[in-house]
């Protein structure tokens, strides 16, 4: 024996060093908090599990929703052996022994559930070494992400696999959570005997974004922060305390996930529908969370050419404007740039005419025949060009009355084609005067 080997702690030691999330985790479904349109009585999910027949399936949502939390509960209710390892720590060497005992267990008649934590980060080869094994039947599958299964999972494992989204849990059910684990002295922090009124644990609630583990965390640190600022009276978590120990809010964001996307979708939605207030929003999420500025300059340029167009040709220059000050004085001075622009956006005239129009003309242009260009539209430096009639017929508009000739621009095939057709907002309803006063001029060509 070593005499230097410490004393292993007893198991009560040993939960009360485990975090406040760990000792708190659910371990029924009737302790399980959210997800109720899963697992409420009656519900598709909810069922499997009392069959124990849930099949191979995908929890996806965002972190702190009780993901590894229901495969462990579906654990304890099953009848199957239960393996779990983490997509971050283990590669194809563990994945290959893990399929070989599974295997050899359900030749004796055992079946085994297969939990992997953050699925998404094996690689596509690593994700086929599951497929046969599920195919079979040797292993269900439970994987959980907090991305997009549709662009990280291979299609063949993900046609064999049931998604089920977890939303984050509102603020009251992150209260109640905090509340129980405040007054829990078995695995909670009830021993302590802190205090914290409702308001405070929303507080926590709001900051930590629907994550349950983060908000026991800042609870479990807010606690240890009231015991030891204690000097008459009961120990109390102040908005002080709390904020102490929440720091800075860390917002859910990923600059190359799907969060991603799903913000910079809603904010151009928002300046198309002309909603200031909700671009602004949309805005600062991004932005707040660290998103790149120059990212969010060159989709509010877009924003500008398809969305508004010529109903106010200023947008776009005002947009180029804004992307010029982001890249001369930085962040966080040029996020107000951008937050005109977006409001100009938002409030200026709306039209997709422009848009529109390219569009009907990359459609012509990949379909259609390519035809030659008309030979009046062609110069002719040369002797040579004009005797094949470069050239011939064509009319300078600058010599022609109303500086508009008589002449047919499009190839022949696509004669009388329009493809712009404005509308009635901003400088449009002027450009469409102008546009039918050019029509009548040049009559029929």
């Amino acid at each position: 024996m070593n005499l230097f080997q410490p004393i292993p702690p007893d198991q009560a030691q040993q939960d009360a060093q485990r975090p406040l999330a760990d000792r708190m985790r659910p371990r029924t479904l009737d302790e399980y908090a959210g997800q109720e349109h899963l697992v409420g009585p009656g519900k598709p999910l909810r069922l499997q599990i009392d069959r124990d027949d849930s099949g191979s399936m995908l929890f996806w949502g965002p972190p702190g929703t009780g993901k590894t939390t229901l495969a462990q509960i579906i654990a304890r209710m099953s009848r199957a052996e239960f393996i779990e390892f983490s997509a971050v720590l283990s590669g194809i060497k563990e994945i290959k022994q893990v399929m070989a005992d599974a295997e050899r267990a359900r030749q004796y008649g055992t079946q085994t559930i297969l939990f992997i934590d953050e699925i998404h980060r094996f690689n596509r080869a690593q994700q086929d070494a599951f497929l046969p094994h599920v195919e079979k039947g040797n292993i269900r599958l439970i994987g959980a992400t907090t991305e997009n299964p549709s662009f990280e999972i291979n299609a063949a494992l993900l046609s064999r696999c049931r998604v089920y989204v977890l939303k984050a849990l509102a603020e009251d059910q992150i209260v109640q959570l905090l509340r129980r684990a405040l007054e829990d002295g078995e695995r909670g922090l009830g021993a302590m005997q802190v205090k914290a009124d409702d308001e405070v644990l929303r507080k926590i609630a709001i900051y930590t974004n629907g994550d349950a583990r983060a908000a026991y965390n800042v609870l479990e640190v807010s606690a240890s922060l009231a015991v030891e600022g204690i000097h008459e009276g009961p120990a109390t978590i102040t908005d002080e305390i709390a904020q102490d120990a929440l720091q800075k809010r860390t917002l859910i964001y990923d600059k190359s996930g799907e969060e991603h996307y799903n913000l910079i979708s809603a904010l151009h939605k928002s300046v198309r529908n002309s909603d200031p207030d909700a671009a602004l929003y949309w805005l600062g999420r991004m932005l707040e969370a660290g998103e790149d500025p120059l990212y969010v300059a060159r989709r509010v340029v877009r924003m500008a050419v398809e969305d508004i167009g010529l109903a106010d040709p200023q947008a776009l220059a005002l947009c180029m404007a804004a992307r010029d000050a982001v890249d001369f004085i930085g962040i966080p001075e040029g996020n107000l740039a951008l937050a005109q622009a977006v409001v100009y956006l938002s409030i200026a005239p709306k039209s997709n005419a422009l848009y529109t129009a390219y569009g009907n003309v990359t459609q012509d242009v990949e379909q259609t025949a390519a035809d030659p260009v008309p030979l009046h539209l062609r110069n002719a430096p040369t002797s040579l060009m004009k005797g094949l009639g470069y050239g011939q017929g064509y009319q300078y508009a600058h010599e022609v009355d109303g500086k508009v000739a008589k002449m047919q621009c499009l190839p022949e095939s696509l004669r009388g084609k329009v493809y712009y057709h404005p509308t009635n907002e901003g400088i449009e309803k002027r450009i469409r005067e102008r546009l039918e006063e050019i029509k009548k001029r040049r009559g029929s060509v």
